[in-house]
């Protein structure tokens, strides 16, 4: 068996063109969605993602705001920043680019966000909602592309057994809790350092989603014949191999290709699908502030 592609830039693909006519239809009202991402720091791969979040919105006619600060930045500014970005009534996302310095607390910054312009779907009222099994909020980008992927390739959840590797507010936990939800109905096991036997729980399970930041951690002997493989993961490795001297590899060995049913590539999987979400959740945000101001 050679796994099937979960080809997430066809995926995101899709939901972007789904976009085109909701981004329309804000326009038509006045709207203009309107994302703002702050960027604290030189680290290159941040920039990178920064840049592409920026394209995705050029692409679609998102408005962005690139806010850039040297390392050296202290907190208080930032916080600074937040508050004025909440005030702007025209502005309905707000993205601070993880990692910080670590001089500053990610958390209690997130915290600052307005829910409603939180995109990235950090903040804990929103994440509270996802553990009541309310889908009404803004849901974490990563684990919701997860779920489109999965569904665009009409992957069966229902009384599926899976197993998340990672238990990280930002995909581990709320990639659970979705695959968990009604209408979803996985059964799902989270998986992390202190896991006793990691290697058999995969093996017996029919999703396996990977995301722990360990190169090519999951190997060919831990995935049943037939399962479902998304790899989270996107990891530096050195390479002497290639020009450059390194080369990118996922959470997921590449011979575990000759086992699943379907397997996500990387790059070219979750990656691009974590964007596509992050659009959506900014033009659901311009949706939303124009109901509000209808029923003000």
């Amino acid at each position: 068996m050679v796994a099937k592609r979960l080809d997430g830039k066809v995926c995101a693909a899709q939901v972007e063109s789904e976009l085109v006519e909701r981004i329309s239809k804000c326009g038509s009202l006045g709207i203009t969605p309107h994302l703002a991402v702050v960027i604290v720091g030189d680290d290159p791969a941040s920039h990178v993602y920064v840049g592409s979040k920026v394209r995705a919105c050029e692409r679609l006619g998102i408005k962005s705001t690139h806010i850039e600060l040297p390392a050296d930045a202290t907190e208080q500014q930032v916080r600074e920043i937040i508050e004025s970005l909440n005030q702007q009534n025209d502005l309905h996302g707000i993205l601070v680019q993880s990692p910080l310095p670590s001089h500053m607390d990610e958390e209690s910054l997130t915290d600052m966000i307005e829910p409603s312009k939180d995109v990235d779907g950090f903040h804990p009222q929103n994440l509270g909602r996802l553990v009541q099994g309310r889908l009404d909020g803004m849901l974490p980008c990563t684990p919701s592309g997860v779920m489109r992927m999965l569904s665009w390739a009409g992957v069966d959840t229902e009384g599926k057994t899976a197993v998340v590797l990672g238990r990280s507010r930002i995909v581990g936990m709320p990639q659970s809790l979705l695959l968990g939800a009604k209408g979803v109905d996985s059964t799902v096991t989270v998986a992390h350092s202190r896991t006793k036997d990691t290697r058999k729980l995969c093996s017996n399970a029919d999703i396996v989603i990977a995301a722990v930041g360990i190169p090519e951690m999951v190997k060919p002997d831990w995935i049943k014949e037939g399962a479902v493989v998304v790899d989270v993961g996107i990891n530096r490795v050195d390479d002497s191999s290639r020009e450059r001297g390194w080369r990118l590899a996922g959470d997921v060995h590449p011979d575990v290709a000759q086992k699943a049913g379907w397997l996500s590539p990387v790059p070219g999987g979750v990656g691009p699908m974590t964007i596509a979400m992050l659009m959506e959740n900014t033009v659901r945000a311009a949706e939303l502030s124009v109901s509000e101001e209808e029923h003000s």
